[in-house]
Order: C-alpha cells, then sequence, then structure tokens
C-alpha cells in the first residue's frame, strides 16, 4: 500500500522569497545584510581577544611588575568594548531597517496579490471558498512577517556566527572541535527528527486553518438560513470537524516544536560540561594539540573555548528553532504564489470602443470629445482603421457551453436581438437563462459556435469595452461600504451628483433615498445590511442607470421587489430600457409580457420562442408556466 504523501513547501520557494526582497528593496536589504554581517562577525572576535588576555594573564606572575601585562591587556579590553558598541549600532540599524523592509514587502505583497487577483476569471472565484482567499491575506501573509523580520535575520546572523566560531575553533585546537561537532551532530540529528515532523504538521496547519476560515465565511453569510432552517447544531458539528482537524494539526506541530527547544538546549549544556572536563582531561595528560595555528594546549584555549561552545551551540539551537517558523512560512508563501501564479483572465480582444460623432449620412468619426456615442474602433491587419456604431445587435448562432468538460449547460442555442429589443428567458432553475448572459459578458467562453456584437465576434472585443456597453443587473445584489451616492456612481465613477439622482428617481429609488437619515449621503456597510432586500436591488437598478449603456442584461431584477413597488419600478425600468437592448431573466412572468420575443429554456436547449401572445396561442410550456403563476397570484 502507497504511503501517503507528506506535504512539504515546493521547491525553490525560500529562493523566490528572497528576491523580490531583493527586487522591492535593492539597496536597504544589501546594507541590513551588511549589518548583520558584522554584528555576527563582531560577535565572534571577542573568543580571540580572551585567549589572547588569558594568555598573558597566564604569563604574569604576581612577583613581576603588572605594567607590562596591563599594557598589554587594557588595549584589548578597549578594543573589546569597541566591537561591543560597534555591534550594538549595527543590531540597532538592521532591527529598523528590517521593520521597514518587512512591512513594506507585506504590503507590496498584498497588493500585487489584490493587483493580480482584479485580473482573474470569473471561474476562480466560483471554485475557491472566498473565505479561503481572505486566508492568503492574513494568515499566510502573517508568515511572511515572521520569516522576514526574524527568521531571515536569525539564519543569517546565527550562521554567520557558527562559521565564523568554527574557524576559531579549527585553529585553535583539532581535539576540541571534533568533541563539539559530535555534540552539533547529534542537535542536527535530535532537528531533523523532531523538525521534519514539526514541519509536516505546521503544513497541514496552514491548510486546515484555510479550511476553516472559509467555513466560518460561508456561515457568516449564511446566518439567516441556518436559523431559518434551525441548522444550528449541523453547522456546529461541521464546524467542531473542521475545528479538531486544525487543533489536532497545531497540536502536533507545537509539540514536536516545544520538544526541540529544551533537547537541543540541554545538549548544548552537557556538551559544554564535557568540554570543561576533557578539556581539563588534555591538559593534565599532556596530550600535543593539533591545530593550525601551532599553540601548545594551554588554559587560554580551554577557557575561550567553553564561551565558543556556548556561542556554537546557542546558535545551532537557534537555527533549529527558526524551522517552525521557516516552514509556516514557506507553506504560506507557497499559497500566495499559487494565488499570485493564478493564470489571469485571457484578452486577445483587439476591437476597442471609443467616443464618436455621427453624422446624418452615418458616417463615424472618433473624438477625445463626451458625446453620448460611441463605436467601436476596428484596426486590421492591413494598418486600417474601421469604425462601427454602437447600436446593440447581439446575435448568438449554435452556441454550446459547458462549465466542466463533459457536462453541457447550452446546446445549439441561438437568439437574435436587434437594436431595442427586448429579449426574455424565462425557464426552470438550472435552464441556462443565467448561463446565456454570462457568456455575452465573457465571463465564460463559449466551447462552440459565434457570438456576434453590432456584427463583431465578441472575441475580438476588448473585454473591458465590451463590458462597458453592457449595464447589468444580477439577482444578487452586492453593495459597496461608502455612501448611497457612491454605491450608484459605481456604474459610472465620473458622473455628477444629479445624474446619480437622475438615475434613481428613474429607477424608483429616489423616494426611499432622500427619507434615509442623511439621504443620498447615507452610509451603508456590510453590504447594504441596513436596507431592505428590495431598497438594496432599486440602488443596484439605479447604478445599472447611471451607466447609460446601450444593452441592459436584468437578471431577476426585480426579484426582491413586491408587487406594489415593482408597478413603480417597471415604470423606471421601462423608460430605463427604451431604445435598449435588453436581456431579461424573469420567473416572474409578468415582468415579461411586452418582451419582444421570449425564450423558454429546459435542460439548456431553447424549446419554444415568440411574443406572449403567440406562446400562449400554442398552450405549451410557457402556457403551462404562466397561467401557473396566474392562479398562484
Amino acid at each position: 500500500m502507497n504511503k501517503p504523501m507528506r506535504p512539504r513547501a515546493k521547491k525553490g520557494t525560500m529562493k523566490r522569497v528572497i528576491k523580490t526582497v531583493f527586487q522591492y528593496y535593492p539597496v536597504l536589504f544589501p546594507l541590513t545584510l551588511i549589518c548583520i554581517l558584522f554584528s555576527a562577525v563582531v560577535a565572534a572576535i571577542p573568543d580571540i581577544l580572551i585567549q589572547k588576555i588569558v594568555a598573558a594573564i597566564e604569563t604574569w606572575q604576581p612577583t613581576q611588575n603588572w605594567a607590562p601585562a596591563a599594557k598589554e591587556i587594557v588595549p584589548m579590553v578597549a578594543f573589546l568594548g569597541i566591537l561591543y558598541l560597534l555591534s550594538l549600532i549595527a543590531v540597532t540599524v538592521y532591527t529598523q531597517l528590517m521593520a521597514v523592509i518587512t512591512q513594506g514587502y507585506l504590503s507590496k505583497m498584498r497588493r500585487k496579490m489584490f493587483d493580480g487577483m482584479q485580473n482573474l476569471p470569473i471561474r476562480y472565484f466560483d471554485s475557491t471558498k472566498h473565505g479561503d482567499i481572505m486566508s492568503h491575506y492574513t494568515n499566510d501573509i502573517d508568515t511572511l512577517r515572521q520569516l522576514i523580520s526574524q527568521s531571515i535575520p536569525s539564519l543569517i546572523r546565527a550562521g554567520s556566527v557558527v562559521i565564523c566560531v568554527f574557524g576559531i575553533m579549527v585553529y585553535y585546537s583539532l581535539w576540541m572541535t571534533l568533541l563539539v561537532l559530535f555534540g552539533v551532530a547529534l542537535m542536527i540529528f535530535v532537528s531533523k527528527k523532531f523538525g521534519g515532523g514539526s514541519a509536516k504538521y505546521f503544513l497541514r496547519h496552514q491548510k486546515s486553518m484555510g479550511a476553516a476560515e472559509g467555513y466560518i465565511q460561508e456561515m457568516m453569510n449564511g446566518q439567516k438560513v441556518i436559523k431559518v432552517f434551525c441548522h444550528e447544531d449541523a453547522a456546529q458539528e461541521d464546524f467542531d470537524r473542521l475545528n479538531d482537524a486544525l487543533f489536532q494539526d497545531a497540536y502536533r506541530a507545537n509539540c514536536y516544536s516545544n520538544i526541540l527547544g529544551p533537547i537541543i538546549q540541554n545538549i548544548g549544556n552537557i556538551l559544554y560540561v564535557l568540554v570543561a572536563v576533557v578539556g581539563g582531561a588534555l591538559l593534565l595528560t599532556d596530550v600535543p594539540n593539533i591545530s593550525i595555528s601551532g599553540m601548545p594546549f594551554t588554559l587560554s584555549i580551554v577557557i575561550p573555548f567553553l564561551n565558543m561552545t556556548k556561542q556554537f551551540t546557542g546558535n545551532i539551537n537557534q537555527l533549529s528553532q527558526q524551522i517552525n517558523h521557516i516552514v509556516m512560512a514557506l507553506a504560506g508563501a507557497d499559497r500566495i504564489f499559487a494565488l499570485m501564479d493564478q493564470a489571469p483572465e485571457e484578452d486577445e480582444g483587439y476591437v476597442t470602443l471609443v467616443n464618436a460623432k455621427i453624422d446624418d449620412e452615418g458616417n463615424v468619426t472618433e473624438t477625445k470629445e463626451h458625446t453620448g456615442r460611441w463605436a467601436w474602433k476596428h484596426p486590421h491587419s492591413d494598418g486600417t482603421l474601421t469604425y462601427t456604431p454602437l447600436c446593440g445587435d447581439v446575435r448568438m448562432v449554435d452556441v454550446d457551453f459547458a462549465y466542466e468538460e463533459g457536462k453541457p449547460v447550452l446546446n445549439n442555442i441561438s437568439v437574435y436581438a436587434k437594436p431595442g429589443q427586448k429579449v426574455a428567458f424565462v425557464g426552470a432553475t438550472g435552464a441556462g437563462k443565467t448561463t446565456i448572459t454570462n457568456l455575452i459578458n465573457r465571463f465564460y467562453d463559449i466551447a462552440d459556435g459565434k457570438i456576434r456584437y453590432d456584427g463583431i465576434n465578441i472575441n475580438k472585443i476588448r473585454k473591458s469595452d465590451l463590458r462597458s456597453s453592457l449595464g447589468i443587473v444580477l439577482q444578487e445584489t452586492n453593495l459597496f461600504t461608502g455612501t448611497v451616492m457612491e454605491n450608484i456612481r459605481y456604474g459610472k465613477l465620473d458622473a455628477t451628483d444629479e445624474e446619480c439622482m437622475e438615475a434613481a428617481r428613474l429607477a424608483g429609488a429616489d423616494s426611499f433615498i432622500t427619507r434615509l437619515p442623511n439621504g443620498y449621503e447615507t452610509q451603508l456597510s456590510g453590504n447594504g445590511s441596513n436596507l431592505s432586500q428590495g431598497q438594496r436591488q432599486l440602488i443596484a437598478i439605479a447604478r445599472a442607470a447611471v451607466a447609460d449603456p446601450p444593452v441592459l442584461i436584468m437578471d431577476e431584477a426585480t426579484s426582491s421587489i413586491d408587487t406594489r413597488t415593482e408597478a413603480i419600478v417597471q415604470r423606471g425600468m421601462d423608460k430605463l430600457m427604451e431604445g435598449r437592448t435588453v436581456f431579461v431573466i424573469a420567473h416572474r412572468l409578468s415582468t415579461v409580457k411586452n418582451s419582444d420575443v421570449i425564450m423558454v429554456l429546459d435542460h439548456g436547449n431553447i424549446i419554444e420562442r415568440g411574443t406572449h401572445d403567440e406562446l400562449i396561442a400554442e398552450r405549451g410550456t410557457y402556457y403551462q408556466l404562466y397561467t401557473g403563476a396566474f392562479e398562484l397570484e
């Protein structure tokens, strides 16, 4: 039976982190590294001075004049004090620089993540838990803070001290160095044994935390549904399961981590005693010293060796303690880079939307002035340009589509919407109505067939220009933190206050907005939780109205509005729809009676099409839906 693969950080993640830090701070980061290395070297030099001071004291006899010895010792002590002062300055400088670099790096990474996220296709957000995405900006980014601000400086400093001290050890005595290396080998073995287990569970911890946060967000968003269906206990059970998994991973990770430190520290203490005992034994037995320096084995070597052993094992312990932080940070970095490496939404379009002047003969001239008229600017391979007036002629021809391969959602769909026509889609939930509008927006691309906009294949139109020509009111209303005015202006960022208020009046939202505590300046938060569902929908309709697009998509736009309010809104919507191509998705069939054409969908197929009267006369599916709705009303 195959063993399950252990979760592990990807190769090259640390290299990529360091590379990005250098990219963001090409001067400050190298300067910080220099300060760290300087402080590390300075930390090792005192061992050399201590050896010389002890050697000077060893040669001094009480009967001799102390002045010559003092003359040799005092400068070394003074130099030692200067070194410690410079080390303090270096440490102060690099800690302050690391604070700037760390917070700046995290800020740039968050900005880069968010910028990249704006370019991701809708498919990514439909298939990824939003709470898990949020975890990238909180837990994962916090692990990088620990890595940049503490782990990397500690690794560099401790590693440099270990190398310097090791060189000094070999210089003074090979026998004593071998003894220290034996203890270090034991430390490395223990670190690998316990650190590996810790790393495995810290990686799991990051993933299980993302899953728990994703579930919490789902439960927060669906709190009303949970209470309506008395699902609290079941929700609690599911959360307990995820929370228990998070607890187990965190518990095991920290168990390994907490065991590692004391074991390494006590091995270091034992090694310190062994160095003292073995050093004393070598002194007593007059064992010849083997060293680069060629010095005899004396007390002046044993004493600094005790200090170097403490330094050596202490820094090895510090390196081992960083394993957990590094593993967690690399796991978080993997998830962050995975988000940043997501393929952006492809846009091969080259036809753009421009302001235009159109004369009586239909000639189009591009202009920078806002004329209220638009045209498609179409560059050709021979270097020529053609301009097509934006009219709102949308045609779908033999379109097939599937969200997942092998599971078709739309089959051979053909829709012809002439400028100014109102086209309605009706049918059961899951019939493919919203999918059609998603394809017109190019939230998803078709598998087969053609979609043409004013005679231009929409694949040739740049997506931002395509979407700016379309107004959409979704069934699920999203309002943003800000004033009512700002939420309406979201449809057209350069709209004046008067244009926003006119759009609200057109949508029938002005009457309730003016009754709010601060009118149009009333602050909204929590997706407009201080408004009713119907009021939120009216603001969404006003947002679409202020954009003044030639094509409107109304996806259950009045589904959250009561019958009385619907009559008010319908009058405003009728004005809004005048002269525009409109696609309407509705379950409430009374809102589509006046459509130019109604299409009935069933399992991704158009089974009926015609006007309201024609479909009623056919006494088919639409007739059954309409009469059933009428009886219910």
